[in-house]
């Protein structure tokens, strides 16, 4: 193995360090069964109701809110890196499973609820700090009663792909109440 010299000196000097900070999960999550999903969403967005951990962590936001459709935002950071110098591809995924699941919870009736069955994800370019941000787009594709599916696409400010994906979600009905 060759001797190989690291030096940061080209490299400029900014904070490394990121600080995260949530709410209970299970306060959102128990609100939205009493919810739609429609509402539970600009809930969230209109901050009535805490983001979940997983967006706080990564820093994504919920952009635009319609049925069946929803926009997810992401700033670019050293802190979404894998060790070869771009982003990691598990945050494509997450930013799309977010987008596209969130389309799904959209066209949810109260007390609904639904889980992720099948994911599938294009990487078609990498994603680096020279990409302040990108929107990841999830639109619903077909809405039956117990399986919908939907696509997703991540792009940046000027419009260029960096992935795309589908996903087939199972949608659950409200448990029956128990006396």
């Amino acid at each position: 193995m060759a001797d190989v010299t690291v030096t940061t000196a080209s490299v400029p000097l900014r904070d490394r360090s990121r600080v995260v900070t949530w709410e209970d999960p299970s306060v959102g999550a128990a609100l939205a069964r009493e919810l739609t999903g429609l509402d539970y969403l600009h809930m969230i967005a209109d901050g009535r109701i805490p983001p979940p951990p997983i967006a706080t962590l990564l820093g994504m936001g919920l952009g635009e809110i319609e049925p069946g459709r929803v926009t997810f935002t992401l700033d670019i950071g050293e802190h979404l890196y894998n060790p070869i110098g771009s982003v990691h591809g598990g945050v494509f995924c997450t930013l799309l499973d977010s987008a596209m699941g969130c389309a799904v919870h959209t066209t949810l009736a109260r007390g609904q609820g639904y889980a992720t069955l099948e994911l599938k994800v294009n990487l078609v370019k990498a994603l680096t700090v020279h990409t302040s941000s990108v929107v990841a787009e999830g639109q619903v594709i077909s809405s039956g009663r117990r399986v919908v599916t939907a696509s997703g696409r991540i792009v940046g400010p000027d419009g260029t792909l960096y992935a795309h994906g589908t996903t087939t979600c199972l949608i659950f009905e409200p448990a029956p109440n128990k006396r």
